[in-house]
């Protein structure tokens, strides 16, 4: 057999109640038969108790027969079986396991730190109990396999400026790198009868060798930015200026005196002191 096999045992109430008469009639009956029925009677009941399983809500058993799989139960209650069975406990409840902080390379080759919160449960309990040695150690496994093989795929980010422009990267695509983890880890783990419930990226950061270095780039990159951002306006302020006094004739300017106007608005628009006016009492030249 192969495959999960889902059995209902006997009603454990009915052979609890068949075992106290067993047991107990034998022991009344003890001293009055000089027979030794009741000392079978009574080791029969013994062997009987052996039988009682109790299943929780959420929780499963798995049967053998002297190395042989029966079957599995997963219904919750009390119940009797084969005293002869062994019973394996495995739950059935969603588990979360929050991997180690692992050291790998980018898909650009940059060492980055980054670990995941996986949540998971069993759902084939055959595949769990006899197609791996040790399911959960398989779990923290393969995991972490998946997720090194996940970190090689993708860049930590985007480098345009070098020529290096991805549509996903694992610290601003966070939806379709999770996605994609769940399905790496859910292929893995469907070995073991793993139901993966959820898998996201817990931690991510530069390596500790490049963070300092990574840092300085992000922030210049934001000054260029700001920068660009900066320069732009300046010119459509200064473009207006010009327009608007042109328009209105509050004063006329030759080609030298605009370009030092253009100049002169330039610097104070885009330094990054404010600046201080010096009133000119004479002429424009003087």
């Amino acid at each position: 057999m192969k495959e999960e096999k889902i059995i209902v045992p006997a009603n454990g109430y009915l052979m609890l109640f068949l075992f106290l008469l067993l047991f107990f009639g034998s022991i009344v009956l003890f001293p009055i038969t000089e027979t030794g029925w009741p000392v079978i009677g009574i080791v029969f009941a013994l062997v009987l108790a052996f039988g009682f399983l109790m299943v929780q809500p959420n929780g499963s058993r798995v049967l053998l027969l002297f190395g042989k799989y029966v079957g599995t139960v997963k219904k919750n209650g009390f119940y009797w079986v084969n005293p002869f069975y062994t019973k394996k406990k495995i739950s059935l409840r969603a588990s979360n396991f929050d991997s180690e902080r692992l050291k790998v390379n980018d898909k650009l080759g940059n060492p980055i730190m980054i670990s995941t919160i996986l949540v998971w449960r069993v759902q084939d309990t055959y595949k769990a109990a006899f197609d791996v040695d040790n399911y959960e150690n398989f779990v923290r496994v393969q995991t972490d396999a998946a997720v090194r093989k996940l970190a090689s795929m993708y860049p930590y980010d985007n480098f345009a400026d070098e020529g290096v422009d991805e549509d996903i990267t694992l610290r601003s695509s966070v939806n379709e790198v999770s996605n994609a983890l769940e399905k790496e880890i859910d292929e893995r783990l469907s070995i073991a009868g793993i139901e993966v419930l959820e898998a996201r990226i817990g931690y991510l950061a530069y390596a500790q060798e490049i963070a300092n270095a990574m840092l300085k780039r992000q922030q210049a990159t934001a000054i260029v930015a700001a920068r660009h951002k900066i320069v732009e306006g300046a010119v459509s302020m200064v473009e207006m200026a010009i327009e608007q006094l042109s328009k209105k004739n509050v004063v006329d300017l030759d080609e030298e005196r605009k370009a030092a106007m253009v100049s002169n608005l330039m610097v104070v628009l885009c330094g990054d002191k404010d600046a201080s006016p010096v009133l000119n009492t004479g002429t424009l030249n003087h």
